[in-house]
């Protein structure tokens, strides 16, 4: 078979390898420079750094076995984690259950009450008993008071905004299992993960396996049209940069673009087209900032207060070696919002006008001169809104065109997106292709 995929992110690579590796001929084309999608990297202070901050978890296993697979375990390597929540003008340390009921800015009643909570959802084994009901709606019944307006709350509406109230609680529920997961009992520390040499070590091993393998990967080469003859997939346009688009033929085709990105390229029924522009995503802008100096001693800071106008702090070298980035202290400020929203179309000076001095909040020492770099990144499909009672929306994976798939995160159901399970879709597409191709693609009959 001569397969064609859309998009060098993991979804895409993940499936290219599997497919190559079983003698298939795979072109994967990539409308950008780089490979790796939104765990790509930039140079910073000589070292490679993701352009949205990235780690893993110790349950991200689909991530753990392609590494296994691909003989890089040892690049593996684990890290204790910092949390903290900042609210009511101070920051708490919020790594461990035990830290909540150090949570100073509620009353003891909510403390015990937010402590516990965790544990309790944690226990709570079945996502489908959750699906009719919003986090917003079941987190008020559950837990209510003041554990809830002055953590979750705020929480939820910063990273959410406008459509918090709209957010299905197997989204919560993942979030804490996820959690739990990389914890070590009541009392244990985070342990999160990184790859030594960043996410490229994955990307650039995928890449040279696959092209080891015949497959190619083709970059600043966009896809503009997936051609379809008597309802089959057969062939894309592809317009790369500085030359005539062309065309090339393909038995299958896998799209990993974003859902309303895909019906600019092929025309779909009514039917499913809705099912993917019924889904709104969330851009996200991420300001990367090269300090001489660390602004805390917390490597993730949540942001629980509406005045300040960004929702996170993550301070990556309080995880990780400031040697890897030249002795400098890597920090992202970080903020999901609509594609219509005033800082979505702020510039990176505009952004930095804006955030820093909300920075003496966390360091009442902070200054501009501490800053010796800074580097500025947006996604504008970072974060899709599910709603409730999604698994019967979700969009399918083989397309009503025969031949035709699609993998994104809209299809990453209870999970919330992520590298690990874009890893994890990208290899099951590259299964259910094979397996659809021995069946004489009988699924579309």
């Amino acid at each position: 078979m001569k397969i064609g995929i859309i998009g060098a992110g993991a979804a895409g690579l993940s499936a290219a390898y599997d497919l190559s590796s079983q003698g298939h001929m795979v072109v994967v084309y990539e409308s950008a420079p780089f490979i790796g999608g939104q765990a790509s990297t930039i140079p910073v202070g000589g070292g490679p750094l993701e352009r949205g901050y990235h780690h893993l978890f110790t349950n991200d296993s689909a991530i753990l076995q392609l590494m296994a697979d691909l003989g890089i375990s040892d690049a593996m390597e684990w890290y204790p984690s910092r949390v903290g929540t900042y609210t009511s003008g101070k920051v708490y340390k919020t790594t461990t259950p035990l830290d909540l009921l150090r949570l100073g800015a509620i009353p003891i009643v909510d403390r015990i009450k937010l402590g516990l909570f965790a544990l309790r959802v944690k226990r709570i084994r079945d996502w489908r008993g959750l699906e009719d009901q919003t986090a917003d709606s079941w987190l008020r019944e559950k837990l209510g008071g003041m554990a809830y307006e002055k953590v979750w709350a705020p929480l939820l509406k910063g990273k959410f905004g406008d459509y918090y109230d709209q957010i299905g609680m197997p989204w919560f529920w993942s979030k804490i299992q996820t959690r739990f997961a990389s914890r070590q009992g009541i009392r244990g520390r985070e342990m999160l993960g990184y790859p030594t040499g960043s996410f490229d070590t994955v990307f650039d091993r995928l890449r040279s396996t696959i092209e080891s393998q015949g497959g190619e990967i083709q970059l600043s080469a966009p896809v503009v049209k997936i051609e379809v003859t008597d309802g089959v997939a057969c062939a894309l346009t592809v317009r790369p940069e500085g030359s005539d688009e062309r065309r090339a033929g393909f038995d299958c085709v896998l799209s990993t673009v974003p859902s309303f990105s895909f019906p600019t390229l092929v025309e779909l029924p009514e039917e499913y087209r809705s099912r993917l522009t019924g889904v709104h995503y969330l851009a996200a802008v991420v300001v990367i900032l090269e300090l001489s100096r660390p602004l805390t001693n917390i490597y993730w800071m949540n942001i629980a207060d509406s005045e300040v106008p960004f929702l996170g702090l993550i301070e990556h070298t309080n995880m990780l070696p400031k040697e890897w980035y030249g002795g400098n202290n890597v920090l992202y400020i970080t903020n999901y919002l609509d594609r219509s929203d005033a800082l979505f179309k702020m510039s990176k000076d505009e952004l930095l006008d804006l955030y820093l001095p909300h920075l003496t909040k966390f360091n009442p020492e902070f200054d501009r001169s501490w800053i010796k770099a800074v580097h500025y990144n947006s996604v504008s499909a970072a974060q899709p809104i599910i709603g409730t009672n999604y698994s019967k929306v979700v969009p399918d994976h083989r397309t009503p065109i025969k031949r035709l798939y699609l993998a994104n995160t809209t299809q990453v159901y209870p999970e919330d997106r992520g590298t690990n399970y874009s890893i994890r879709m990208g290899r099951e597409l590259a299964t259910m292709i094979l397996d659809d191709e021995k069946q004489g693609w009988a699924n579309w009959r």
